[in-house]
């Protein structure tokens, strides 16, 4: 079992990926919270110029954004849920005996209004938001909460589910159809549909709640963001970061109304980028405390917000049989119990804590070097952090960057890429309408010349966005349907002012390999059921086609192609190449402590039983880092529980540590591949067909051993972290 294998030797993995969610669930609502409408009970709003109440007439149905205005929103959402409601109505009040078709194919049929004006309006709230849908989301999230529980609470649609569930061995369906009852059935009983009333009544109230505080949460921390930059009066104050650097600081300050200042925007991690170029000591602890702080005073307090909901999902799975919400998640993933999840991250403490620690020393000698009398602070890390792999590897960051410029990244080095392995080809779009003058569209087009997706590319920070990357779709891909998918990858990356290039740290360009594996995971999707496509499935699975992808960022064909001197159009000299690759894993002990610190605070989070009191957020964070070894006072947890968007409204809730967990596969399917043809069409058409175009339609496993032929081992992992062995 891969839990053995992670269990035996995680101890000696390092370091995470980050990525936000890859995608976004279908949601609708009613005006009634218990009983579904009889057809034609719903108020339905009827509105023909509204472009939302009928499919795009744009290829795929991209959203026709030329059209779509705030005000739509709403009447479509209405129309939708009122729809919805009415065909699973009809479902529950067929005469006929249930079927697979009239009961199953009939639901994934249903509700397509409705998901259409969804991933429209919360692909918006998370890319360009605005007070106008900020206003809608909070009036929608209650509605929201109560349509699902409409449908997976209703007793006489679970009984035809768990009708055909029951005798799904006689109905002799095909892999793929079995496999959706199956999650079907699942699902419904995940939902609460096997208790009593009185106990749904209390499950739906818990529900609503819910839903109101993970949106409360995710507003709170959009707002939070904007407020919690910092603001520099001197340009002197600035020294040690680039002149592109201070202008986009500038720029930002004269659009916050602050001109002749500048404004050092605080990104979504506790650990701050500009951190490592900043020489101003009392500046990096400013935006240092910016960014550790927020969410924890004022109206934007998070903290009472955390509590409730750890207690509810506490309260929810204890209504449902588990002891705790940790137990209730993992049922349905790889990892199967939070036990396996705690062994996996408690047997890496010592090494990482060890490794993190001789890191420490060598940071400290670095200040003492430089003049420096005081101990080490959180927001000195990375600022001497730098300059130790400067001094080990003659590496400068800011030289590294002129090397990254983002059109060759994105051309010669990503699509690149896609075209060596695939075949596939992206091609520009701008007739395409958009949400924003930064955003792209390309037309992706197979190896033999077929269309297959559109995919948007939303690259560049800005306000109204919420930070981190992430994938997430618009149209879904679904043969039921005859949908083909139409994709959206998000960054936050800083763009330079007017007219100058915009040059990418090499994190961003392995983010930007990573949301494109999440993006390939939608695109080449093939199966019938919308239910199982893309990227629907497990939280510790779905990040494996998106960590993958990181490595061929690195592979030296690739970097060979992209990676030109902004200026001069040189290629990167070979003896700076070998730098960064040698410092590929440097800091690797502060990079997994800080990822593993966020990832043991949300599995004990969510492993507190429902009888447990509200818990005092820092006091609670304390004792967790402190319980697991992992309190190192320099380097705090990636995220704190205040601004904690995976666990506490981005659908990672007892899921983060789901990024290491992948990457047990993508490193062993990457050197899988180097010996199967490398950078080639054989490599890539063979991880095509095993695990991307499959999505959901069978268990990850069959999935992985399909493509593999064995279950992953964890040797290419500690490869890929540059670890000399599994004992210390």
């Amino acid at each position: 079992m891969l839990k053995k294998l992670l269990i035996a030797a995680a101890f000696s993995i390092a370091g995470c990926s980050d990525s936000s969610d890859t995608d976004m669930k279908e949601s609708g609502m009613t005006a009634n919270p218990t009983t579904i409408p009889e057809s034609g009970q719903a108020t339905v709003t009827e509105n023909e110029n509204n472009p939302l109440l009928i499919p795009s007439p744009l290829q795929y149905q991209a959203p026709n954004f030329n059209k779509i205005k705030d005000e739509h929103f709403l009447p479509a959402f209405e129309q939708g849920m009122a729809e919805h409601l009415q065909e699973i109505q009809a479902i529950i009040d067929n005469p006929e005996p249930a079927s697979f078709n009239n009961t199953i194919v009939a639901m994934e049929k249903s509700g397509r209004l409705l998901t259409r004006v969804s991933r429209i309006f919360f692909n918006l709230v998370g890319t360009d938001s605005n007070e106008d849908r900020r206003n809608l989301q909070r009036q929608l999230a209650p509605k929201l909460s109560a349509h699902w529980d409409n449908i997976y609470l209703n007793a006489g649609l679970f009984a035809r589910v768990e009708a055909l569930y029951n005798q799904r061995v006689k109905l002799e369906l095909d892999a793929e159809s079995e496999r959706l009852l199956e999650i079907y059935y699942e699902n419904f009983v995940k939902a609460g549909a096997k208790l009593p009333e009185e106990q749904k009544v209390t499950l739906r109230a818990l529900n609503e709640e819910h839903s109101k505080l993970t949106t409360k949460f995710s507003q709170n921390l959009l707002q939070i963001g904007e407020a919690s930059a910092v603001l520099v009066d001197n340009k002197q104050d600035l020294d040690g970061l680039s002149e592109s650097e201070i202008k986009a600081a500038a720029a930002a300050a004269e659009s916050a109304g602050s001109p002749g200042k500048y404004l050092i925007a605080i990104t979504n991690t506790t650990r701050q980028p500009v951190l490592a170029s900043l020489k101003n000591r009392e500046l990096r602890r400013r935006i240092w405390e910016a960014s550790a702080n927020r969410g924890t005073s004022g109206e934007l307090d998070n903290r009472p917000i955390v509590q409730r909901l750890v207690q509810i999902r506490a309260q929810k799975a204890k209504l449902l049989g588990y002891s705790n919400w940790a137990e209730y998640q993992l049922t349905d993933t790889m990892a199967e119990k939070p036990e396996n999840v705690f062994s996996m991250l408690n047997s890496m403490v010592p090494a990482v804590v060890s490794n993190t620690k001789a890191e420490l020393t060598d940071i400290q000698a670095m200040a003492k070097k430089e003049g420096a009398d005081f101990d080490i602070q959180p927001w000195d890390w990375a600022y001497y952090a730098e300059k130790v792999r400067q001094e080990k590897y003659d590496l400068n960051e800011q030289e590294v960057r002129e090397y990254f410029e983002f059109e060759k990244v994105l051309n010669d080095g990503l699509f690149y890429t896609m075209k060596r392995l695939f075949g596939i080809r992206f091609v520009p779009r701008p007739d395409f309408p958009v949400y924003h003058p930064d955003v792209r569209v390309f037309e992706v087009f197979d190896h033999d010349g077929e269309s297959l997706a559109i995919f948007y590319a939303d690259y560049f920070a800005r306000e109204g966005k919420r930070g981190g990357a992430w994938m997430s779709t618009f149209v879904k891909q679904t043969g039921l349907l005859g949908q083909k998918p139409v994709v959206v990858n998000v960054m936050n990356i800083p763009k330079a002012p007017e007219g100058e290039p915009t040059l990418l740290s090499f994190d961003h360009v392995t983010t930007m390999f990573h949301e494109l594996g999440h993006g390939l995971h939608g695109i080449f999707s093939d199966v019938r059921y919308p239910s199982l496509s893309g990227t629907d499935v497990s939280r510790d699975f779905v990040e494996f086609p998106s960590t993958f992808e990181e490595d061929w960022a690195i592979f030296p064909e690739v970097l060979e192609n992209y990676a030109y001197h902004y200026k001069t159009g040189k290629p990167i000299p070979k003896e700076l190449l070998d730098k960064i690759l040698k410092a590929k894993n440097f800091n690797m002990g502060f990079d997994t402590l800080e990822y593993m610190s966020a990832a043991l605070l949300d599995m004990e989070w969510h492993s507190l039983s429902a009888d447990k009191p509200l818990q005092d957020v820092e006091e609670f964070e304390d004792e967790v880092l402190k319980k697991h070894g992992v309190d190192l006072p320099t380097v705090p947890p990636r995220y704190k529980s205040t601004y904690f968007s995976h666990s506490m409204s981005g659908g990672y809730s007892a899921g983060y540590y789901a990024y290491m967990w992948s990457e047990i596969l993508a490193a062993d399917a990457f050197a899988y591949l180097l010996k199967e043809g490398g950078l080639s069409r054989k490599s890539g058409d063979l991880y095509r067909k095993a695990i991307l175009e499959v999505g959901n339609s069978r268990p990850p496993m069959e999935s992985y051993i399909e493509f593999r032929g064995e279950k992953p081992t964890t040797e290419a992992l500690l490869a890929r972290r540059g670890l000399k062995s599994t004992t210390h």
